[in-house]
């Protein structure tokens, strides 16, 4: 089974947690934890920031690590690195996603998630 391996950003701001949702493909209109695929030969921060530059067009710093998420799809294995991190600059432009909010930890749970963001949430 092939293995794909990504990043996410639990983006924290006080006690609000900033989520994402999908705007095309399988999982289009379900919420996710923004993020995306690692490039060779980058660290897991490094494809991070660059992936929520892209995504976002938002900068973010502090990473600290929280977990790793391994979840079998039907056609791959994913591999997911999960950071809580924090926005620093950019101004918010959606490139990947056509909605976001930012919510309680007691709210996450009242949301539809792509599948492999439920075990962080």
């Amino acid at each position: 089974m092939k293995v794909i391996e990504v990043v996410a950003a639990i983006i924290k701001n006080e006690d609000k947690i900033f989520i994402t949702r999908r705007s095309y493909g399988e999982f289009a209109d379900m919420w996710e934890f923004p993020g995306g695929k690692i490039e060779k030969g980058e660290s897991q921060e490094e494809a991070l920031i660059r992936e929520i530059k892209e995504e976002l067009e938002l900068d973010i710093n502090n990473l600290e690590y929280l977990t790793t998420v391994d979840y079998d799809y039907t056609k791959f294995h994913l591999t997911m690195y999960c950071f809580i991190c924090e926005i620093c600059g950019g101004t918010l432009n959606l490139n990947a996603h056509n909605d976001v909010k930012w919510v309680s930890i007691n709210e996450l749970s009242l949301y539809k998630w792509v599948p492999a963001d439920v075990e962080v949430v």
